[in-house]
């Protein structure tokens, strides 16, 4: 047995050996990950793509934990309370992996530090606030010339929407066709766009929690926690190069509170026909709500 003060990668790991081959373990080893965003979704997925034997990362967020993060936020308890998010995530990273080899962004994405942010990058996982808008429309498309899947899985309700964009596929904008829109019409066709099903519009107990204008949405740590699983698994997917792969248009969302399964084809994006009926009646319903 090795002692509890002494790391060894090969030991860490080990139970991934079976599910993964030892030679796939070792070029998950070899993998950088970029994460934007280490809040409700971003944290989880750093610690379980970091079980998962990933051996870099890119991290960045600009925010420090706040107790209304306490329902959901891998990092945030009360002993981290007024800590930045990153350092703390950081931390935790290092706890489970020290061999890890992790550059901190803690001023967030933006134009000036894209380039090194997705430096010697494998992958990007999109876990950006909600509404933060301008800094996917810098990430997509820098990821986009520089030919690096990304991937979301984005938390609705008490389930998760998966979205992949692979080199060589439809982009981002071309996909949730953004161009010349507000925030407000921005978070319609981001919703619209991540999860064409709606699974979760049926079981929303109190709808004056979400709230586009104030910029408030509800989220539960299930769907949090079930984001991270599947941003995973697509991730040991994508670098392996092993099983399909889905990307946009296409896309899928599991609603566990309904133990429901879709998966979905929107040819042109939010451009469908389906898309923008579904786009036009949501902003009927917020007119109206």
């Amino acid at each position: 047995m090795t002692p509890t003060n002494e790391f060894d990668y090969t030991q860490a790991f080990s139970r991934n050996i079976g599910w993964i081959t030892k030679a796939e373990q070792e070029t998950l080893r070899g993998k950088r990950i970029a994460i934007a965003g280490l809040g409700g979704v971003g944290g989880v997925h750093l610690l379980t793509l970091a079980r998962l034997g990933i051996g870099a990362f890119n991290i960045s967020d600009f925010d420090s934990f706040e107790i209304h993060n306490f329902n959901r936020q891998a990092g945030a308890m009360v002993s981290t309370l007024g800590q930045p998010k990153a350092e703390v995530l950081k931390r935790m990273a290092l706890d489970i992996n020290p061999e890890l080899d992790i550059k901190v962004f803690p001023e967030g994405v933006n134009d000036n530090n894209i380039d090194a942010f997705l430096d010697g990058v494998d992958l990007y996982v999109d876990s950006l606030d909600y509404f933060a808008f301008g800094a996917r429309k810098t990430v997509f498309p820098a990821c986009e010339r520089k030919s690096i899947p990304a991937t979301i899985a984005a938390p609705m309700g008490m389930g998760t929407a998966i979205l992949n964009f692979l080199p060589g596929s439809m982009s981002f904008e071309d996909y949730f066709r953004w161009e010349g829109c507000g925030d407000d019409e921005m978070a319609l066709r981001f919703l619209i766009g991540l999860s064409p099903a709606l699974l979760q519009r049926t079981y929303l107990a109190d709808a004056s929690a979400a709230n586009f204008g104030t910029q408030q949405v509800p989220s539960t740590p299930m769907g949090c926690d079930m984001c991270a699983g599947v941003a995973a698994t697509e991730a040991l997917k994508i670098l392996l190069n092993r099983g399909k792969i889905s990307c946009a248009p296409r896309g899928f969302h599991f609603d566990a509170y309904r133990n429901k399964m879709a998966k979905t084809w929107r040819p042109f994006g939010n451009h469908n026909p389906i898309q923008r009926l579904a786009i036009m009646i949501a902003k009927r319903q917020l007119k109206n709500g």
